[in-house]
Order: C-alpha cells, then sequence, then structure tokens
C-alpha cells in the first residue's frame, strides 16, 4: 500500500502498462494531422468573409481544438519516448 492511494482491487496483473509502441505510432501518425487540421482551419477562418458558411467561429473552434489535440498528441510522445528510453536504461 505504500505510494498508492488506494488498495489494488482488479484483476490486472501488479506488472500491467499500456502498450507505448502502439502510443508511439498513434502519437506519431496523428501529430502531422492535427497541424495540419490547425493550419487548414486557421487559415480558412481568417480568408472567410462575413457571409461565408461556415462562419469565422465555428472554423476558429476547429483550429482550436485541432490545436489542442495536437499539444496532447505532442506531450503524449514526448512521455512515451522518455519511458521507453528509461526501460533501455539510457534515460537522461
Amino acid at each position: 500500500m505504500i505510494g498508492r492511494r488506494f488498495p489494488r482491487t482488479g484483476t490486472e496483473p501488479v506488472t500491467a502498462r499500456s502498450p507505448l509502441r502502439l502510443r508511439l505510432l498513434l502519437a506519431a501518425v496523428f501529430l502531422p494531422l492535427f497541424l495540419a487540421g490547425t493550419a487548414l482551419f486557421g487559415t480558412w477562418a481568417a480568408r472567410s468573409d462575413a457571409g461565408d458558411s461556415p462562419g469565422r467561429g465555428p472554423l476558429v473552434l476547429l483550429a482550436v481544438v485541432c490545436g489542442v489535440l495536437a499539444l496532447t498528441a505532442l506531450l503524449d510522445l514526448m512521455a512515451v519516448l522518455r519511458r521507453l528510453r528509461r526501460e533501455r536504461g539510457t534515460a537522461r
């Protein structure tokens, strides 16, 4: 119980971990896609006029959502790489 807030109640193994290689692949694939989406929707919002459909508001919202998802993918990519380095014993 040392270092744990709550006792284990599940049936998962004590050494259960997330699949790091899959997380690495997903983050590496989706980071550029979300960055491209941010750039696309941001540019589209900047070029839209008052009467255009979709309007500037929804496009800005989509750009912000893509930016947040890109940031999340970047942070996950950094965390996965750090954990993989630590497992190999080459942590800095």
